[in-house]
């Protein structure tokens, strides 16, 4: 039979397990999208209000699932709007597929309007994902799905870009679709025996072993795996941003986060250790402290034992004793099944006195937090917010975070039970993720609550995707904690320069300036909306609002106290000093640069 370019992809997401496509038509994809209202083809279209939401949709999706969907924009600055999604999903290794139109064949570089005459846009996404395909015939189209659907599912995982000019979306071949399981790779890549069985043997002679949780540990749904070595070795972990929930935050041997800004256990434990165990960590500069010595990590002398999927991340950052490529939760089934009962439970006896110095340091970063987390007043602290949020999202709840303090807050002090229900942007860090990410999370999980923790400056990015939840009935809460400014950064300005620019909303009189959220909402159609300023009605507020069953927003009024606002500073991060710095940040940088061991 006869199909045009567009009901051959559209079948081919369908036959994938593609339960929805997201994004904005335009006459570049208008042709493509025409297809999913066919009988034989039909998808569900979630329509954004902006193409980045679309991309970060699709992430979310995958980061609560493991299932890529589709989003799909039109040409140009429609295709252009993309980036920031498409970067986030490759910094974050996760997978998801974009569908752009692009100018047809026979009229390239003619100056159409939209399009790019000195290079196409596929130059673009070329850097920022995983593959990047143009669609040259509609024959092609079934074996250009499957190949998508193969680099999303196999690997290091990471988004996958499809190009497909105007002429060739309505153009028509007789072909099929082709079954994706012959062509997908089946089982995980095992780890090398010898590899394994050296690793073994290191962790059981450590005396002072930690084993950090990367984004790979929960991407390769290694959780079990993970709970069952750490208990039979007794050893802590400690996690990234992308690793937390990898091993419930309720358990003894959670040591918290590591990096900047970590947790006083998570960095004092990793900074200690004489053998770590890294699963699927990149290693980033926020993850080990700018990789100063003894801040996060101590490699050498500490010995590492890496396991990473992606070989080109072995050794980069610092030096492997083993290096295994290998999927997380294979290796480390591997490993629990190669270390007999005996030796672990001599292990075990050793660490006793380790164990109780994790405990030790755990009750005393909870002193350390307690300021913040009871703090009583108003404007309220944001550990105080998270705090409350806590007693009244199940164990189960997801919550998608933004970028800055919230981000960092919610990294440290609120505990997450469940692997991939902690979703935010551990890389790349963009403002305008986690609304958009939140409808992601809640369309994939529909029987599940989904908060959006998120400031307010991030908010502004892509609070426009409300629209959305109104329209499709997407019961969402949006917690907005508002401090009237971009303040992780108006933080660091005055920290370092004793002064700010550009980073608090004010008058030109100095008078704080804030949209009115909450009443903004309810323009939207949002009739659960409400403005906070009393934590002692904060609890009742949220609950309300997640048994709502309706899009909600809660608007909490933060502080902008950087004694008390958001997280505690833990760890160190390499920011390069202006000569007006004060003289103590200076020595200490100028130190620390000694002390980076990537250098």
């Amino acid at each position: 039979m006869m199909q045009t370019t567009g009901q051959i992809i559209a079948s081919a997401l369908k036959a994938y397990g593609v339960p929805y496509v997201t994004g904005l038509p335009g006459h570049g994809n208008w042709s493509l999208l025409d297809a999913f209202l066919d009988d034989n083809c039909q998808l569900p279209f979630v329509q954004v209000f902006h193409e980045q939401s679309a991309v970060h949709i699709a992430d979310a999706h995958y980061r609560v699932t493991g299932q890529p969907i589709a989003a799909t924009t039109s040409i140009g600055p429609g295709a252009a709007n993309t980036v920031i999604g498409l970067a986030t999903a490759q910094a974050d290794s996760t997978s998801c597929l974009l569908l752009t139109g692009s100018v047809a064949t026979h009229m390239r570089s003619h100056g159409v309007m939209q399009g790019l005459d000195r290079f196409p846009f596929k130059q673009v996404t070329g850097p920022i994902t995983k593959r990047s395909f143009e669609m040259v015939k509609a024959i092609e189209a079934p074996f250009l799905m499957h190949r998508a659907f193969n680099a999303m599912l196999s690997g290091r995982r990471g988004p996958v870009h499809i190009e497909i000019p105007l002429d060739v979306q309505v153009e028509q071949a007789d072909v099929n679709v082709a079954d994706l399981k012959p062509r997908l790779p089946h089982g995980l890549q095992r780890a090398d025996e010898d590899a394994v069985l050296t690793a073994c043997e290191m962790l059981l002679s450590a005396k002072r072993p930690c084993i950090v949780a990367g984004g790979g540990a929960v991407m390769s749904d290694a959780s079990v795996e993970l709970a069952s070595l750490a208990e039979k070795l007794a050893i802590p972990v400690v996690y990234t941003w992308n690793g937390k929930g990898a091993l419930s935050d309720d358990h003894t041997l959670n040591a918290g986060t590591a990096g900047w800004p970590g947790s006083l256990p998570g960095n004092k434990l990793a900074a200690s250790a004489d053998v770590v165990l890294s699963l699927g960590c990149k290693f980033t500069d926020w993850s080990s402290s700018s990789w100063r010595k003894g801040a996060t990590f101590s490699l050498p002398p500490g010995q590492l034992i890496q396991i990473d999927i992606d070989p080109t991340e072995i050794g980069k950052n610092y030096p492997a004793e083993v290096g295994i490529v290998a999927d997380v939760s294979s290796a480390l089934a591997d490993m629990v099944a190669a270390t007999s009962k005996t030796d672990a439970d001599r292990a075990r006896k050793q660490r006793a006195g380790y164990l109780d110095e994790l405990a030790g340091l755990k009750a005393q970063w909870e002193k350390d937090l307690s300021h913040r987390r009871d703090h009583q007043g108003s404007p309220m602290t944001m550990l105080r917010v998270l705090s409350e949020l806590r007693k009244v999202l199940p164990r189960n709840g997801i919550v998608t975070v933004g970028s800055g303090h919230p981000q960092s807050s919610t990294k440290q002090a609120f505990p997450i039970y469940e692997p991939r229900t902690h979703i935010t942007s551990g890389s790349f860090s963009p403002m305008g993720f986690a609304v958009p990410a939140a409808i992601g999370a809640k369309l994939a999980k529909p029987d599940t609550a989904v908060v959006c923790i998120v400031g307010d400056g991030d908010f502004m990015m892509t609070m426009q995707e409300l629209a959305v939840c109104v329209i499709y009935n997407i019961p969402v809460v949006f917690l907005v904690l508002n401090n009237s400014g971009f303040i992780s950064i108006r933080d660091g300005q005055i920290n370092l320069m004793n002064r700010q620019v550009g980073s608090e909303f004010n008058h030109l009189n100095g008078r704080e300036y804030s949209v009115e959220f909450a009443e903004m909402a309810k323009t939207f159609g949002i009739s659960q909306a409400q403005k906070v300023t009393d934590p002692q009605d904060l609890p009742r507020v949220l609950q309300k609002a997640i048994s709502s069953g309706e899009p909600a927003v809660v608007e909490t009024i933060i502080t902008r106290d950087s004694s008390i606002a958001a997280a505690e500073v833990v760890g160190w991060w390499d920011f390069p000093l202006l000569p007006t710095a004060p003289q103590e940040h200076l020595a200490d940088y100028a130190t620390a640069l000694r002390e980076e061991q990537h250098i």
